[in-house]
């Protein structure tokens, strides 16, 4: 395994921000991932994992080692008339797998095209997108435990899925996935509940839908309101959406009646954090080379070669002034080193 030093990390993030990594490699079978803990710790060094790098703000240098997850590979583990297993190579691109998929015409995770980032990367932060997440089709993940030196395969449950959040967000660095088993189905249930994607099916006249059209309707949804992060920087969503107690949401809307939130519990609603950042004013507004998307106030863009620092301070600029108006801490969904 070759291991490079002083390498610029510009063009592996989609911020497109200038860092660098004091060192560098790139894996692509299992077997280097103990070579690349085990140098680590005989050379006193941190390490940090990388995929796509679309969800990720450098606002620093990396002082230890970037390891590039790149394995790769599609395994159907089992079939019956209903449904299949597959296994998927950490190091394959999210989106590309959806497609491979939605042709098979093995439905779960058709909701969640086109988002960004790699298959090992949709575990960790639970992706999720138009009422289906990650977890809704994760069987089971194949991991390197660097507490114990040991290879663990992780079930569903283990995994301790929540709202963009699990295991391997909680115990950061300690998990280095390498493999995700997916359970899919051959007559799956749709979920067709967004009123942007019936109204997408509508306007192309489409009554009994299938996943290909589903994940159709949703590229064209996505590629209208999110900016491609080759023309502009950007990491897509770059907060949660936050959740509060009923009280507080019965609060919140006696003083704002056009208040978008989603009852998730019957003790929690799910605010839109897009809705908080608009009223606050944020929507499309720059400062020097970083801005809020002018057609989505969830994404911090870089228009002009922003520093990492600088991006950072302009999201928590919209946290202050989401707190100070509405009394709701904004949490980052962009990992941030």
């Amino acid at each position: 395994m070759l291991i490079q030093e002083n390498i610029e990390l510009s063009k592996y993030n989609s911020f497109g921000c200038k860092a660098t990594a004091s060192y560098f490699c790139t894996v692509k079978r299992k077997d280097e991932i103990d070579e690349a803990i085990s140098w680590c710790t005989h050379q006193n060094k941190p390490y940090l994992l990388l995929g796509g790098g679309s969800n990720i703000l450098f606002t620093k240098d990396f002082k230890g080692l970037i390891i590039k997850m790149e394995i790769k590979g599609i395994k159907l583990l089992k079939e019956t008339p209903s449904e299949v297993l597959i296994s998927v190579g950490a190091g394959e691109n999210w989106h590309l797998l959806v497609k491979y998929c939605v042709q098979k015409g093995w439905g779960g995770i058709e909701n969640l095209s086109l988002i960004p980032g790699t298959v090992g990367a949709a575990p960790i932060q639970n992706i999720g997108a138009y009422g289906v997440e990650a977890k809704d089709s994760i069987q089971a993940i194949t991991a390197f435990d660097t507490h114990t030196n040991k290879w663990v395969v992780l079930q569903n449950k283990d995994c301790h899925f929540d709202y963009r959040n699990s295991l391997f967000k909680q115990e950061k660095n300690r998990y280095i996935i390498t493999e995700v088993q997916f359970s899919l189905q051959k007559q799956p249930t749709l979920h067709t509940d967004y009123g942007a994607i019936r109204e997408v099916l509508h306007n192309k006249q489409i009554k009994q839908a299938s996943i290909e059209d589903i994940s159709n309707a949703i590229i064209e949804i996505r590629t209208a309101k999110l900016p491609d992060p080759l023309v502009l920087g950007n990491a897509g969503s770059f907060f949660k959406n936050p959740t509060v107690s009923i009280e507080q949401y019965n609060q919140l809307k006696q003083s704002h009646t056009d208040l978008i939130a989603f009852p998730i519990s019957d003790t929690q609603y799910k605010l839109a954090a897009g809705w908080l950042i608009e009223q606050a004013g944020w929507k499309g507004k720059k400062k020097g080379p970083v801005g809020c998307y002018e057609k989505q106030a969830l994404v911090i863009v870089n228009y002009a070669q922003a520093s990492g620092k600088e991006i950072f301070d302009f999201s928590e600029e919209i946290i202050q002034s989401v707190q100070s108006q509405f009394g709701i801490q904004l949490e980052r969904e962009v990992n941030i080193v």
